[in-house]
């Protein structure tokens, strides 16, 4: 214990941090792993070079919420958090399965809370019994997350209509509506995801709304909308890229209209973990981003 030091993320992190972040959720997900789920496999090429592309737009925004734990040798945690405006999410946290049980977990989620300075804030949670305890005793209250999974019934997909492609010219209202639903704007992470995610936007009937899709793998990344019905066709128009498998996950109880279309498409509804809110109440109708939240 003595030898771990807690201490800013650098660039220089990144390749041995996101090692860490790989060997970390690939154990996670063997133990959770549901009886008829294949056998979780290690982050591809792609996805290693996506994650830390992610962390180096966090260090470049908001480099003092990235905090790594490393002893004499190894990178063996790490706790990337954020602040935007009035508000902070936790994009990722993690310590090797080997390392925890040793209060460097708790040592890392102080340090990102110190810089939440109070702040209102969420992150999406596992079920690990230790984590969620912390959490629960740093004031989060923990609301219970469903995921949707299946192969969509291209059968029950309805005509969608009002929705556009979105741009760069969508983001000042976008921001507007996240500070309605979570209090404070996406920002620089808007940017970050267009880059990467098709957006989709409605400002149909004055109803506005968006959801980015993760067309590689068919599924909504992020999704927000002012209101169920245009949250409901937002979905459905991200259902309709699916090839194969999708999911649709961090849907709490306040966000029934994302069950509704998931059972619709002939998904199958699953528990998964919690969003975790301190200050705040649970968005809707809204659908986070595991990592921008």
């Amino acid at each position: 214990m003595d030898s771990v030091l807690i201490r800013p993320m650098s660039e220089e992190d990144l390749h041995a941090t996101e090692r860490t972040s790989g060997i970390t959720f690939l154990e996670a997900d063997r133990e959770t792993r549901r009886v008829n789920e294949p056998e979780p496999t290690p982050r591809s090429a792609a996805a290693s070079r996506l994650w830390i592309d992610r962390m180096r737009h966090f260090l470049s925004v908001d480099p003092e919420g990235c905090w790594v734990a490393q002893d004499t040798r190894d990178i063996v945690g790490f706790a990337i958090s954020q602040n935007r405006g009035s508000l902070w999410f936790l994009a990722t946290y993690g310590v090797l399965p080997d390392r925890q049980g040793g209060g460097i977990g708790k040592r890392l989620m102080d340090a990102v809370l110190a810089h939440a300075a109070g702040r209102p804030g969420l992150f999406s949670s596992t079920v690990h019994p230790a984590a969620t305890r912390r959490y629960r005793l740093a004031g989060f209250s923990l609301y219970p997350q469903m995921r949707m999974v299946g192969s969509v019934d291209r059968s029950t997909l309805p005509a969608v209509d009002g929705l556009r492609e979105g741009g760069v010219g969508d983001l000042e209202w976008m921001d507007r509506l996240d500070r309605d639903l979570r209090g404070a704007g996406h920002g620089p992470d808007h940017d970050h995801m267009l880059n990467t995610l098709r957006l989709v936007v409605s400002r149909a009937s004055n109803r506005p709304g968006y959801v980015y899709v993760d067309e590689d793998r068919g599924r909504p990344a992020l999704l927000a909308a002012s209101d169920p019905e245009t949250a409901r066709q937002l979905l459905w128009e991200a259902l309709a890229s699916a090839r194969g498998d999708t999911l649709v996950n961090c849907i709490t109880t306040a966000n029934q209209w994302a069950v509704d279309v998931g059972l619709a498409a002939g998904l199958d509804i699953d528990q998964e973990g919690y969003l975790a809110v301190r200050g705040m109440t649970d968005p809707a109708p809204y659908l986070p981003s595991g990592h921008f939240l």
